[in-house]
C-alpha cells in the first residue's frame, strides 16, 4: 500500500457530516442528532454545529443501545424536528455552494434519510448534492480484496485515526473526515473532489451488485431481491431496498 502521498488540495478543508437517528430505514426513521464541521488539512475541527432533535416518534431501544438518547430525554431535552432538518439542510447547503467537498461516511444513508425528513416537514431539500467524499465506498475500492468489516470503527483503526465515542454524531464526523484525508495519504485518489463524487457513483451500484449477489448465494436474500446501489441519494421508490 502507498503511504505519505501529499494531500489534494481540495482535501485541505473538509465539511463532515453525521446523523444519529431513531432506525436503519432512512424513509421513516427520523433524526436525532447531527453534527456538521469543518475540518483544516491537519485534520483539526475549525467549525461546528451539533443539533439534538425530539423526533417525535419513540426511539425504540436498539436504536436508543446504539447512541444512549431515550424518547424521554429527546422529548425533555430536544428540539423541534423540524427545525432541526432546516438548519442541517441549510448548513450543508452554505457549503456545497462554497464548493466545499462534504464527507460523510456511509453517504447514501444519511443523505437519503435527511432528504426524506425534508420532504416529510415540508422543507426544500439538498439537490444533487455534491461533492461528497464517503470513505466507506472509497476505501472498498481502493482496497478491494483487504478482508474483515468495514465499519467506521475498524476502518479508523485501519488507517490510525482515533475515534472516541463511536456512534456519537461529532465523534463520527470528524473521525470520517480524517479517515478521508488519511486514505488520500495511502491512495492516489482522483484530481478533483467532483471527480471522485462522480467515480463514487459507480463504485457504490457496482459495490451493492456485488453484496446482492454474495447474499443471495447464501441465502440472506431471496433472488429477486437486491441492494440499492445509488448514491448518495436513493431515489425515493427505491430507497428501502
Amino acid at each position: 500500500m502507498a503511504i505519505d502521498l501529499e494531500l489534494p488540495g481540495w482535501l485541505s478543508r473538509i465539511g463532515v457530516f453525521d446523523l444519529e437517528t431513531t432506525g436503519i430505514d432512512v424513509t421513516s426513521d427520523r433524526i436525532v442528532t447531527a453534527h456538521v464541521g469543518v475540518l483544516d488539512a491537519k485534520g483539526r475541527e475549525i467549525a461546528a454545529r451539533s443539533w439534538f432533535a425530539d423526533p417525535g416518534i419513540p426511539i425504540p431501544d436498539g436504536a436508543a443501545a446504539v447512541h444512549g438518547i431515550s424518547t424521554e430525554q429527546a422529548r425533555r431535552e430536544g428540539r423541534v424536528a423540524r427545525d432541526v432538518v432546516a438548519e442541517i439542510t441549510e448548513s450543508l447547503r452554505a457549503l456545497f455552494a462554497q464548493g466545499m467537498p462534504v464527507v460523510a461516511y456511509n453517504a447514501s444513508y444519511d443523505f437519503s434519510l435527511l432528504t426524506h425528513e425534508c420532504l416529510r416537514h415540508g422543507i426544500r431539500p439538498l439537490e444533487s448534492p455534491g461533492p461528497i467524499i464517503d470513505p466507506h465506498v472509497i476505501d472498498k475500492a481502493v482496497d478491494r480484496y483487504r478482508k474483515g468489516k468495514r465499519t467506521l470503527e475498524v476502518v479508523a483503526e485501519h488507517y490510525a485515526v482515533q475515534l472516541d465515542g463511536a456512534h456519537e454524531a461529532s465523534a463520527d464526523a470528524i473521525a470520517a473526515g480524517r479517515v478521508a484525508q488519511a486514505i488520500a495519504r495511502s491512495f492516489p485518489l482522483a484530481t478533483s473532489a467532483q471527480e471522485l463524487h462522480t467515480q463514487q457513483i459507480g463504485w457504490a451500484r457496482t459495490q451493492a451488485e456485488s453484496l446482492t449477489e454474495y447474499f443471495i448465494r447464501i441465502g440472506r436474500l431471496d433472488a429477486e431481491d437486491f441492494l440499492d446501489g445509488t448514491w448518495p441519494v436513493r431515489q425515493p421508490d427505491s430507497a428501502s431496498a
